[in-house]
Order: C-alpha cells, then structure tokens, then sequence
C-alpha cells in the first residue's frame, strides 16, 4: 500500500483500504492475545464464548480449569491481561486523540475571535494578520476557514479560488475524522515507522482527494492549484527540521505532478474490488473471534 501507485488514482477506495487495515490489525492484535488466554475453556468454542465462559467461572470464583499446569494457567493469564490491556489502550488513545482535536479547535477559535477579521478578497473567510502564507480549515459544527495575510498577497485571484475550494473540499467531508484513528495509532506506537509513514500516506491521500473535489468548482483548472501549491512550497520557511522539511517537499511534488499529468481514476469494478478487499480485511478477525477453534 505504501509503495503502490493506484491509491493516488483513486484516494477515497485507498482510504477506505487503509481504514480496514487498521481496524483489522487492532481487532487481530487484541483477538491473538485474547484467543491465547481463554485457549482452555470449552473445546470447539469461538473467542468471544471462551471469554463469556470464562468471565461465568469467575463469577462462581472457579477460575481458569482447576487440571491445567500453573505456568500454563500463568501465561494464560497474562495474555489475557495484555489483550484486554491493549483493547483499553487502542480506545483510550482514540478517545484522547479527538478530545485533544477538540480542544485545539476550542483555543483556535478562541484565538480567531480575538485576531481574526474578514476581507471582501475572501468572503466568507476569516484573515489573520500573518505576513507567510497560510490557508487551514478549522471543522466543527462552526466550521471556518483561516488564510493569512501573506497568502492574499502571494496568490492571483484564481489560484486563492483554486486553496479556497480546496479546504471547503476538507470542511465537506469531515477528513478531520478521517485521520483521528491514524492519529491514535501514531500516539499509541510513538515508535513504529510502518505507523508513521503510514499516516503520511493516508496525509498525502487525504490531500489528493480534497485536490479533487476542488477542481470540480465550476471555472477552476488544475493548473491554478498546482501554482497554488508551488508558490505555497516556494514561501515555506526553514522552520521546520530538515527530514520534515523534505519529506513536505517530496508531497508537495506528488501532488503537482499529479494535478499537471492526470491519470484516469480505477474502473468501477477495479474500486468494487478494493471495497470487497476492505470489508473481507474486516470481517476476516471478526469471523475468527466467534467461530469455533
């Protein structure tokens, strides 16, 4: 998925794949432990009746079965401990992951309200008072849309068009939620670099597809984003370390060269097939948590 070509044709099926994978491997990591655990329960019984028989024995204060040696009833155990303790810690990252998106949007506003004003150059649009070029969009239910007084100044008319209908593309389809569960990952697995470049790569897609449904704007030529997103480029400071600095370039690149040489998006049946491939990635841990070992 990272080193193929095809989800940049089609960014919302490879979103929709990504989101499988990692529901499947969350799902699969927590089942694996679980399965080891409750592995000496009743023969012929799925994960999910091993845990309800289990959690009845405990109830009774039986506890695991009485014959089993106690290095084995001990590494029964604490795979049950480890699942349960990585269930708890996926959903407590993904819940401290939209809480904190929450209250940075709460401070942003706050901030806006304070700093903020509107322009007939962007209406609709709040202005801050910045001298670098900057265009985001802040969702919620009181969405708005914040560019910077360098970027007024930087952009042709068209190409500002071109930004604008790109961060509204971002505010209509709420990509905010779409990368909170990535982002939990990212926080859950602070050092796994298959996590981190795979948010990147859903980043950069989720960029691709806001690309996309800002051409649709009546009027507006790829050619106008892709200048848009150059002379952004181009009025980037060295703020920022030197790896971040050049792997923002190298998207920054991706996404010019796809606007300025379109390739046809996947056949119907080619996107059928990737949702097909999700839903199966899905039902694949799902189906082996109640059938029967």
């Amino acid at each position: 998925m990272m080193r193929a070509s095809w989800p940049r044709r089609s960014p919302a099926a490879a979103i929709l794949l990504w989101q499988a994978l990692g529901l499947a491997g969350g799902l699969a990591a927590v089942g694996a432990f679980v399965a080891i655990g409750v592995s000496g329960q009743k023969p012929q019984s799925g994960v999910l009746t091993g845990v309800t028989s289990l959690a009845s024995q405990l109830a009774y204060g039986r506890g695991f079965a009485a014959h089993q040696p106690v290095v084995l009833t001990g590494i029964r155990l604490a795979a049950l401990v480890a699942g349960f303790a990585l269930f708890s810690a996926l959903c407590g990252v993904l819940v401290m992951a939209f809480a904190d998106a929450v209250s940075a949007r709460r401070r942003q506003r706050e901030l806006l309200a304070l700093l903020a004003h509107g322009d007939p150059k962007v209406p609709g649009a709040l202005v801050v008072d910045y001298p670098a070029a900057a265009a985001y969009c802040l969702p919620g239910i009181r969405s708005q849309i914040v560019v910077s007084v360098g970027t007024l100044d930087l952009l042709a008319p068209a190409e500002l068009t071109a930004v604008l209908a790109h961060e509204r593309a971002h505010l209509r389809a709420r990509h905010d939620l779409v990368l909170i569960p990535f982002t939990s990952l990212r926080r859950a697995f602070p050092r796994s670099r298959v996590i981190a470049q795979g948010y990147r790569t859903v980043a950069l897609l989720v960029e691709m597809m806001a690309d996309d449904h800002a051409l649709r704007v009546r009027g507006l030529v790829a050619r106008e984003l892709a200048t848009a997103l150059l002379r952004f480029g181009t009025a980037a400071t060295d703020c920022a370390p030197a790896g971040a600095l050049a792997a923002a370039e190298g998207e920054l690149t991706a996404r010019v060269i796809r606007l300025l040489t379109p390739q046809p998006p996947l056949s119907r049946a080619a996107q059928a097939t990737v949702i097909l491939a999700a839903a199966l990635t899905v039902a694949t841990p799902l189906l082996l948590l109640v059938t029967p070992s």
